[in-house]
């Protein structure tokens, strides 16, 4: 039995990444993804491999010279032989070809993505990977190629560019490989309790909690600083959806030599678009939102946020 080519989980999810989307290795698909592998983004669940390489194709035709630069990887065991990771990674592209947002622009995308993949080990390849939870800053690549993300939905719906879709809980009818809620390391734990306090209104908690020099990186690919732009970024959510309820889906925090504590969390607000904010004037209709978002501690608290989720999705949601 041969060695398998990586030995370090983080270099494992870093890695493949590299050689599926950049060398074009995209056949090692069948190599370090399971057959059946479950993947849920806030656009569709999909269930097999073949989906994965359809779509990995299908992008790559659209944005030819694709790099995908991997921020941090915060991991964590989930059994003997399992692991979940929470991958952030910065992309960026030319969008040179046609496909999903419309006739080739030659546009010059930056653009970020968290993944976050479960596998087990395996002898051949060191892991296999069989459940992927995923969001892409859609509404960063829609501005960038000329669309506010209510324009972009208008523009699919009305035919202009090709249709979009949106996955909510109820059409999750499949058993994913896991299930598990991650682990119960402190920076974790400590970021889970700030953002259910924001979301109980606790909003006194960005002052006591954030660096004063805190940077966020915010969905559109926009970016906040400070108190004042922590707090217009988590109450103007709230405050388009205030009775809807937020849970904490999965959970990861790192304590690593060199590193800042770190934490990874997987989130949902499902309620009712009654308020103002995040989404213009209140539809009243029932969304799903999901969310991810990273933090990095400092000696001041929070120093770095990074916060995901799919405006396409939630427009399609509140439009269609």
């Amino acid at each position: 039995m041969s060695t398998p080519k990586y030995t370090d989980f983080t270099q494992f999810i870093l890695g493949i990444t590299e050689e599926i989307w950049e060398q074009r290795k995209i056949d090692l698909l069948h190599q370090y993804y399971s057959d059946d592998i479950m993947v849920r983004s806030p656009e569709a669940l999909t269930r097999g491999n073949k989906a994965v390489i359809a779509a990995t194709m299908a992008t790559l035709a659209e944005f030819p010279d694709r790099q995908l630069l991997g921020e941090d990887v915060i991991w964590g065991h989930t059994g003997e032989n399992s692991w979940i990771s929470s991958h952030r990674i910065f992309s960026t592209a030319t969008h040179d070809g046609s496909g999903k947002y419309g006739s080739a622009s030659s546009t010059n995308l930056r653009y970020r993505i968290i993944a976050e993949c479960h596998a087990e080990e395996d002898e051949r390849n060191g892991w296999r990977i069989n459940d992927e939870w995923i969001i892409r800053d859609q509404g960063a690549i829609a501005r960038q190629i000329g669309y506010e993300p209510r324009e972009f939905v208008h523009a699919t719906l009305a035919g202009e560019l090709p249709p979009v879709s949106h996955f909510v809980p109820k059409d999750d009818v499949l058993k994913a490989p896991y299930s598990g809620r991650g682990n119960n390391a402190e920076p974790g734990l400590r970021y889970q309790a700030i953002l259910e306090r924001m979301m109980g209104a606790g909003f006194s908690a960005i002052p006591e909690e954030y660096d004063r020099a805190c940077q966020l990186h915010i969905p559109g690919g926009r970016a906040a600083h400070g108190f004042a732009g922590a707090e217009s970024f988590w109450l103007g959510l709230r405050a388009a959806l205030p009775d809807a309820e937020f849970r904490i889906e999965h959970r990861l925090g790192r304590s690593d030599p060199g590193l800042p504590e770190r934490a990874a969390i997987r989130w949902s607000l499902e309620g009712r678009h009654s308020g103002g904010g995040a989404f213009g004037p209140p539809t009243g209709r029932d969304i799903h939102i999901l969310g991810m978002s990273h933090a990095e501690f400092g000696n001041h608290g929070i120093r770095a946020e990074y916060n995901i989720y799919d405006e396409i999705a939630i427009w399609h949601q509140l439009l269609s």
